[in-house]
């Protein structure tokens, strides 16, 4: 971990926005805190309003979004809801949980949600949590979502230009230039802002370049004579860094090919997947071949299958049933391979499912896979809560996020060779990863997951402080 000096100059907030989802804000914002905290400051990350599967437990047993979580480890702070407010979890293309300060507060449609009617109410709520933030830290890194040119949306947004002016936030816009159209994307976003907002735009960040970065010279000149605004970077991707993914967009290119002499681990590739984080631990492992997939032929070469969790348990279900996908772990577990349940995962394995008030939908009850002695009832009340268990005899740490309740008190349930846990971060324990690999004999030693996250962000931040003008940012901020 790199050492701090302590550094009390007041820095303005930014914010960081996007041309588009999946441009790589919540990496730049990651980034940000690291340099910050490293350069002796004491950065706190924001997002008003975060829709994502990908979730994390504080030191309250509160819920927010994974990536303000990893922000906040970033910057060397506890999690806290402050940092994200207002967090919703799809349940399905029409519907979503709307977890208010950590607590689930219901169901609502897209429509219902996004119109006009509440908006003051969810407004509040965010700027309360932002003031509560920027009286505690300094500076607050702010993170925007999806694109701030969706127009149709500017009456009802909470998050990117709106919650901008509340702060009086300096605004840095990230865009992709991997997905191509850089320039119309990143000319469009800004030209698309009311005259006060464009304004607010200082910088340009471009993002997951690819190629010999000189060959963007005259690019960059170009989009600062069209846009009117400084280039302050022209981040290279990466593909050594480790950082904790928010979205599920890339799971399916991680189908590895199989690797002889390697364990061979099946994630089953769910449409509701949530918390993948759980498997990251295990990917890096060197005895490992760890991939995610639908197809059955896939599941029969594996040696263990992993159900991971789902915010749609019997949706998910219902549809591992139609495509085989169940009949095929069973057939697995009959012939001796290892089935690991997490969360939703370890609800399926179970003898029943039931769902009598409609809480994830229109599914009553479903026969589980049967592999454990266990049956779930869908309940109002979510269970948020840190968790540390003996494992092997080892100490181990997880956490639960789960609605529903289990004929069971136990942590973890093992039944022949099958094992279902609410825990996530279950698999990121030595002690677990050691007894599941247990004919595999580690060669090389590794470091804690502590160890490994903290050398991560120093990396990312080596590589944001190479291609970006810090100077230029610490300008805008204000220093």
């Amino acid at each position: 971990m790199t050492e701090t000096r302590q550094n009390n100059k007041h820095l303005h907030p930014v914010m960081l926005v996007g041309t588009g989802s999946d441009v790589g804000k919540s990496v730049i914002c990651t980034a940000l805190c690291r340099i910050l905290w490293q350069d002796g400051y004491q950065p706190a990350p924001f997002k008003a309003q975060n829709m994502a599967l990908n979730s994390y437990v504080t030191p309250e047993g509160l819920e927010i979004g994974r990536a303000q979580a990893v922000q906040a480890e970033a910057a060397c702070i506890p999690c806290h809801t402050d940092m994200n407010p207002i967090l919703l979890k799809p349940n399905s293309e029409h519907t979503t949980q709307v977890v208010v300060n950590g607590k689930p507060i219901g169901n609502r449609s897209a429509y219902e949600y996004f119109r006009k009617k509440g908006h003051e109410e969810l407004s509040n709520i965010a700027h309360e949590a932002y003031d509560r933030l920027s009286r505690r830290y300094n500076p607050i890194v702010m993170e925007g979502a999806g694109s701030i040119s969706e127009i149709n949306l500017r009456d009802t947004d909470i998050v990117n230009m709106f919650m901008a002016r509340y702060a009086d936030a300096n605004v840095i816009l990230v865009a992709d230039i991997d997905r191509g159209g850089v320039f119309a994307s990143t000319y469009g976003s800004i030209m698309l802002q009311t005259p006060e907002d464009r304004k607010r735009i200082r910088g340009i960040i471009v993002n997951k370049f690819q190629g010999d970065i000189r060959l963007f010279e005259k690019g960059r000149s170009m989009m600062e004579d069209l846009c009117g605004v400084p280039v302050l970077g022209v981040v290279p991707m990466f593909h050594d860094i480790y950082i904790d993914e928010e979205d599920s967009v890339e799971l399916t290119q991680k189908h590895h090919i199989m690797t002889e002499g390697k364990v061979q681990i099946a994630v089953v590739l769910m449409r509701h997947i949530s918390n993948f984080t759980d498997f990251d631990t295990l990917e890096r492992d060197a005895r490992v071949n760890l991939f995610y997939t639908n197809n059955t032929r896939d599941i029969e070469k594996a040696d263990i299958i992993i159900l991971p969790g789902t915010k749609a348990t019997l949706d998910d279900l219902l549809e591992i049933r139609r495509n085989g996908i169940a009949q095929a772990i069973l057939h697995a577990h009959h012939s001796g391979k290892t089935i690991v349940g997490i969360c939703g995962g370890y609800q399926m394995l179970g003898q029943t499912v039931s769902d009598p008030e409609g809480i994830e939908g229109s599914i009553h009850s479903l026969p589980g896979l049967g592999l454990l002695p266990i049956d779930t009832i869908m309940t109002t009340e979510k269970t948020t809560t840190r968790v540390e268990f003996e494992f092997e005899g080892g100490k181990c740490f997880g956490y639960e996020i789960h609605q529903g309740r289990s004929t069971t008190e136990k942590l973890i349930l093992q039944e022949e060779n099958c094992i279902g846990t609410y825990l996530h971060g279950f698999l990121d324990n030595e002690p677990v990863i050691n007894f599941l690999l247990k004919d595999k004999e580690l060669k090389t030693p590794t470091m804690s997951l502590e160890e490994f996250k903290n050398q991560q962000y120093d990396m990312l931040a080596d590589h944001v402080r190479k291609y970006v003008n810090i100077d230029k940012l610490y300008e805008i901020m204000g220093l």
